[in-house]
């Protein structure tokens, strides 16, 4: 049986009734906010590029451009002069001190976060002859000599390699900390221009499939040292608050086997540059789903840098660096 087609006459008043939301949604969408995010790709930004690629931006009503930097530390004060409203970045010595001297950003968010397990997604990677050799089989074996640290021992990964040290004893005082970007890492191992690397993932796992390099120790479950930074202008605005609550939802899609999801590696390999493969072979982070800026890490991170003579002046309060968009 044939049905009946509905009619196609609409009353004038409920035709001049959509015309009016069609309208508005017009006007909505002219306003529509653009965020602009200074990031350095990295899986620990998972949460960012998720929400980019399943529109959760776009249902906040905010437009994000994505901006690569070669160093999210120094892309900080892009955020304070408003020529980015967002940076997605490690937290470093650098941050601290530019706060105690006025600096306007606050950290809003945490990131990617170690899961203390073996094999981790962030590891002190040892050079394989060294492994080989026994001259080196645990992290007290490397008081004196050469670690890699993208940015060095005030970047984020100086306060995750001391975090990874404190259990033998050692700080960052104990060892000699090189600044080498990531990806030269796997070069400068193979070529003993340094003895080990505090590498972040996938990195970790690219270097030990071609046997440059082995885990020697990993950072304590729960260190983290990366998050989400706003100008103070932007982060008293609507928008900051869209912003979050479209990294939240992300998040919550990176619970469980979520982390690991076919869709989710897509979209990061998509976003890092990264191989697909080599993802898949790589241990995940994990995320608080609500993102909670992590001030009891922050204030470990502070001590670990004045400890080590990188901060000047007195310590910076955590109310006058966090800001907590509920």
């Amino acid at each position: 049986m044939l049905r009946r087609r509905a009619s196609l006459l609409v009353p004038l008043p409920a035709l001049a009734l959509l015309a009016a939301c069609q309208s508005g949604d017009t006007e909505t969408a002219g306003k529509q906010e653009t965020v602009r995010v200074a990031h350095m790709p990295s899986t620990l930004f998972a949460p960012l590029y998720l929400a980019e690629a399943k529109g959760y931006f776009k249902e906040q009503g905010i437009k994000v451009e994505l901006q690569k930097v070669t160093s999210g530390q120094d892309a900080v004060p892009l955020a304070a002069s408003g020529k980015v409203e967002a940076v997605a970045a490690g937290f470093s010595a650098g941050l601290f001190n530019g706060v105690a001297k006025g600096l306007g950003v606050k950290v809003v968010a945490s990131m990617g976060a170690s899961t203390g397990e073996t094999p981790s997604p962030t590891a002190l990677e040892v050079s394989k002859p060294l492994m080989d050799s026994k001259e080196v089989t645990k992290p007290s074996d490397l008081r004196g000599r050469k670690i890699a640290v993208a940015g060095g021992a005030g970047a984020a990964g100086g306060y995750q390699l001391a975090a990874t040290l404190r259990a033998s004893g050692l700080t960052l005082k104990d060892v000699k900390v090189v600044n080498i970007p990531v990806p030269d890492m796997k070069t400068a191992l193979t070529g003993r221009g340094v003895d080990a690397a505090l590498a972040p993932a996938p990195f970790t796992t690219a270097m030990e499939q071609e046997g440059a390099a082995a885990p020697v120790a990993v950072p304590p479950k729960g260190t983290t040292a990366t998050g989400v930074i706003l100008g103070n202008t932007f982060a008293d605005k609507p928008a900051a608050r869209k912003f979050l609550t479209a990294l939240r939802k992300a998040a919550a899609d990176l619970q469980g086997k979520g982390r690991s999801s076919d869709q989710t590696l897509g979209i990061l390999a998509k976003a890092t540059g990264q191989k697909l493969e080599v993802l898949r072979k790589t241990p995940p982070y994990q995320w608080d789903p609500a993102l909670r800026p992590d001030t009891a890490q922050l204030e470990k991170q502070q001590d670990v840098y004045r400890g080590a003579g990188l901060l000047t002046g007195a310590p910076v309060a955590m109310n006058g660096l966090v800001k907590d968009l509920k």
